[in-house]
């Protein structure tokens, strides 16, 4: 195989990676998950590159890990033992087309970078993660990330017009269209869209921008002493017909701690800190009537800032929690009006084991990031995962689920069985054994 490997490195135009130091990086993601050693890491520049890698991962029968920036939190990325990691950092082309509200990009541009290009030409690319900076389109686009302006712009899935895709059998596919209207055929775009890398993998996508609001963006904040009072806060705004981008809470721990690592100056509620963002010419008006909505639903204090500084501290939380030992991360999503009472479910699992839980949440859509307490080197990590086992289970009692944007990967396969039946798993296995009938893109993850 070693020489198998030496042949299709020689053949290929873009970089390959070897040796132990060189690879290193690439072995897992932002969750740490457990990892094998891979036989190389390859960094294509162009489809026929990824072409050629699959081409000869299915005559080897080789599994392939594929990963973006590595900043996935659910394991999808870590690299197999014996296997091949395909990184799509060095696709970085993009362009916009103004005109048509549409950019054509590589799957490892920035988030952050594609926005910043939209932004020039009187644009914005609406998905917004927390990590925007650091991810990039491709792995937005395999995880279905949400993120900060889900509640007015909707998931990732929504942004997508057209995808190219590399299957496991090195066979190149077009699905969706560059019009705004497409009936021709399945829509295979939104199957591709969060499949995590088990079907295929992107490798150029078009997706859809949106002109920039007008006027100065308003932030508002209120300062809560029960969450389960903030939970309900969100229910009244987003039924109240302001126009909200942003609608995020996070509790008095994660406040301080943000405050401890990052300096922010951000005051401190007596249990959680709700605080939104709105745009548009009625900014300012909407994050008053917020705000004074907010008083009414319990706050203990408001105010209201222009610009985004409040929803910038907000993308400070895991780099506050993470030093701190709070490693073991949850991704679950209510219905909204089930808000309050899973707050309520996780303050009390918390209080039952004896397990700090910290909580962040994109609050305006009901995904929750509990955050569990694994100790100071993770020595804790088994027990902080069996606290959250429980949110998960409280999840699916309140009609939720066990994922709402970092996907399944490998850290969740086994809520997942709790969450679908076996013949909705056994339906997406079926279209997987389809495209991947070897099994080698992403396997025992996922689906």
């Amino acid at each position: 195989m070693t020489s198998d490997i030496t042949t299709l490195i020689k053949h290929l135009r873009c970089p390959a990676l070897t040796s132990d130091d060189d690879i290193a990086p690439y072995l897992t993601d932002a969750s740490q998950a457990a990892s094998g050693h891979p036989l190389a890491v390859f960094l294509p520049r162009t489809t026929a590159d990824v072409s050629t890698i699959l081409r000869f991962a299915s005559t080897h029968q080789l599994p392939v890990s594929v990963r973006g920036a590595g900043t996935g939190l659910a394991g999808g990325a870590a690299a197999y033992e014996g296997g091949l990691v395909i990184s799509t950092e060095a696709m970085t082309e993009l362009s916009i087309d103004a005109d048509a509200r549409l950019a054509d990009v590589q799957p490892g541009v920035l988030t952050a970078t594609l926005d910043a290009a939209a932004q020039a030409q009187g644009l914005f690319f609406a998905p917004d993660p927390a990590s925007a900076a650091t991810s990039t389109v491709g792995g937005n686009i395999a995880t279905n990330a949400g993120g900060l302006r889900c509640l007015a712009h909707g998931v990732t899935a929504d942004s997508v017009a057209a995808l190219e895709v590399v299957l496991a059998s090195g066979e190149v596919i077009q699905t969706g269209a560059r019009t705004i209207k497409n009936v021709a055929g399945l829509n295979l775009t939104p199957l591709f869209v969060g499949s995590e890398g088990t079907l295929g993998v992107i490798t150029r996508a078009t997706v859809r921008l949106k002109p920039l609001p007008e006027g100065t963006p308003y932030t508002f904040a209120a300062y809560y002493d029960s969450l389960e009072d903030a939970g309900a806060a969100v229910l009244a705004l987003t039924n109240s017909g302001l126009n909200l981008e942003s609608l995020e809470l996070i509790d008095r721990t994660i406040v301080q701690l943000i405050n401890k690592h990052h300096g922010a100056g951000l005051t401190a509620p007596g249990a959680g800190l709700l605080m939104g963002l709105c745009t548009g010419t009625s900014a300012q008006t909407d994050a008053a009537r917020a705000a004074s909505m907010c008083a009414k639903q319990g706050a203990s204090s408001t105010e209201t800032t222009e610009g985004l500084t409040l929803m910038e501290a907000r993308r400070l939380v895991f780099s506050s929690i993470y030093p701190e030992g709070f490693t073991v991360l949850g991704d679950a999503g209510v219905p909204v009006p089930q808000l309050p009472h899973f707050i309520r479910r996780i303050q009390e699992i918390s209080k039952a084991t004896s397990r700090p839980v910290l909580i962040t949440a994109h609050a305006g859509d009901g995904n929750l990031h509990p955050s569990v307490y694994a100790g100071a080197h993770g020595e804790e990590t088994e027990a902080a995962e069996a606290v959250l086992a429980q949110i998960s289970a409280a999840t699916l009692e309140l009609g939720g689920t066990v994922t709402g944007e970092h996907g399944i990967g490998s850290a969740k396969l086994h809520a997942l069985e709790e969450q679908l039946t076996p013949a909705t798993l056994a339906a997406g296995r079926a279209i997987k054994a389809a495209l991947d009938p070897a099994g080698i893109l992403t396997p025992g993850r996922g689906i």
